[in-house]
């Protein structure tokens, strides 16, 4: 299948430029300022657009089972609603239960993605619980074979996901073994169970007792805390969904002394904020449940879209984890039992330019950086992915950043009868989106095929994530210091016949107690 795309700006990550896109088998093929179309080849006009690589979101739960309940979007629905948003790759979690083999788990995601997949995606193992079965697992799906080349630790949801900090320093000594990355969801999940329960025991059973139960200090607590434990393992780091100002600090204050992390924020974190917990409407304020919670500061969307734009935070994601209202309801007594999760992984693409772009704080450049090559680098697929360049795979949008669109569940390809971002109207739409040289979105329509998709291995060993590691971790090494053997005296008993008269220094003064001026 050939396709022949015209007249459009190029833009990757350090470029803009006019120029043709010629695809074939799925791969770009050719690039140049003038293409002839030939005859029977598909030609997609891209005058006064943007072509862009098509997004890559790193953090999707598509039909993950949480709290009872299994997410709405599975994965036909979920990468449906990410190539009509211009979204052409996810990256979604194997989440083993606690004691459960990470070959089964895999195994299941597998079996439930390749299926349906309208996209490519790859996956990341998280980490429940911690042993010597375990860290060999870790191995095995590091090779080829499985190709996973991340883990991710819980520090909360106590007693389902949560690992004790030990367990997570263990861990990360492993994955620097594996030169596999490290991602950690940063919360302080103890002190959150504690505060649930008195919250509750204070008669606070709404949504907005969610944020009270885990304030974002909490969530800096545990980024810093993090970034510390994986110093101390030198491994790099990446922190998932960073929702406040406190938490990006924390990252920027350990990347200013060298340690590798990377700040993930998200489209719910850079447009909403948690005023919605405390909605009068119960159902409007559970429906924005997630966890971290969304800031209580108003200004923190717009604090994190600048961090982006300076480079302290490093790329875009969403956490995809969708629930109906049904769903959302089952908490409607108990903060606690309502299912957390929330859309974005149609709308962030949108969102980003929209906050971004369109506002003056990053350019197109930046844009595609932080939606795409960012993710392609870090996950090591790059530049068969993120990238437009003869060779890559074709997994290209058209861009239109002179439209705009108006979010809503009414025309949302999400599975699940509300949007976070409902009734915003955003700048910058994808008008075509293709897959490997396929057009899945064109003209407002779906042109997808489930199981189309493949499975993209990701390979360790990164070189933006462990380059600097091995020079690191000379300067690291602990250090010995060389002395001479070291003979203990040893003192002899006194002749038992012997005066002795032991000297003493008074500490009470030659006036006595009463002399001591207080």
């Amino acid at each position: 299948m050939s396709l022949l795309i015209k007249n459009g700006t190029i833009v990757n990550d350090d470029a803009m430029f006019k120029s043709d896109v010629l695809v074939h088998d799925g791969k770009i093929v050719e690039i140049a300022p003038s293409i002839d179309p030939t005859p029977g080849l598909e030609v997609v006009d891209a005058t006064d657009r943007f072509v862009i690589p098509g997004g890559i979101d790193p953090h999707t739960h598509m039909q993950l089972p949480f709290m009872g309940e299994v997410a709405k979007d599975d994965f036909h629905r979920g990468t449906e609603a990410a190539v009509a948003g211009g979204t052409t790759m996810i990256i979604d979690f194997v989440i083993p239960t606690k004691g459960e083999s990470l070959l089964v788990a895999y195994d299941r995601w597998r079996g439930w993605a390749d299926p349906k997949v309208v996209c490519d995606y790859g996956l990341s193992m998280a980490i429940t619980s911690w042993g010597q079965e375990i860290a060999k697992e870790m191995e095995m799906v590091t090779k080829a074979d499985y190709g996973i080349n991340s883990f991710k630790f819980f520090l909360a949801y106590a007693g389902v996901f949560m690992v004790r900090d030990e367990e997570f320093y263990q861990g990360m000594l492993q994955c620097a073994k594996l030169r596999a990355l490290a991602r950690v969801h940063a919360e302080n999940g103890a002190v959150i169970a504690e505060r649930c329960e008195h919250l509750l025991s204070s008669g606070i059973t709404g949504p907005e007792g969610h944020t009270q139960s885990r304030p974002e200090e909490l969530e800096a607590e545990a980024t810093f805390r993090a970034c510390t434990m994986a110093s101390q393992a030198n491994c790099p780091l990446y922190v998932v969904h960073v929702m406040s100002k406190g938490a990006a600090a924390a990252i920027a204050h350990h990347r200013k002394k060298g340690a590798v992390v990377f700040g993930e924020p998200i489209a719910a974190g850079l447009a909403t904020d948690g005023s919605h917990y405390y909605n009068e409407d119960w159902l409007h304020a559970a429906r924005y449940v997630m966890s971290p919670p969304l800031s209580r500061d108003p200004s923190t969307p717009n604090a994190l879209m600048k961090l982006l734009a300076a480079g302290e935070l490093h790329l875009t994601a969403t956490d995809n984890c969708t629930f109906d209202c049904h769903q959302k309801s089952l908490g409607k007594d108990d903060f606690t039992k309502i299912p957390n999760g929330v859309n974005g992984v149609e709308d962030r693409m949108s969102v980003v330019w929209d906050k971004g772009v369109h506002a003056g704080i990053i350019d197109p450049m930046k844009f595609v950086a932080v939606t795409s090559t960012m993710a392609a680098k870090i996950f090591n697929c790059y530049p068969r992915k993120g990238r437009i360049a003869v060779g890559s795979d074709a997994d290209i949008v058209v861009w239109n950043a002179n439209a705009t669109r108006t979010i809503s569940k009414d025309t949302h390809h999400h599975a699940i009868d509300f949007n976070i971002f409902e009734g915003m109207q955003v700048h910058g739409v994808p008008e075509t989106t293709i897959c490997r040289g396929r057009i899945v979105w064109a003209d407002g329509q779906l042109r997808t095929v489930q199981g189309a998709g493949r499975f993209v291995p990701l390979p360790p060993d990164s070189q933006i994530v462990f380059s600097a590691v091995d020079n690191r971790g000379k300067a690291l090494e602990p250090v010995k210091v060389e002395r001479a053997p070291y003979v203990a005296t040893t003192l002899e008993a006194p002749d038992a016949n012997a005066n002795i008269v032991v000297k003493t220094r008074s500490a009470v003064p030659p006036g006595g107690i009463s002399s001591i001026q207080f």
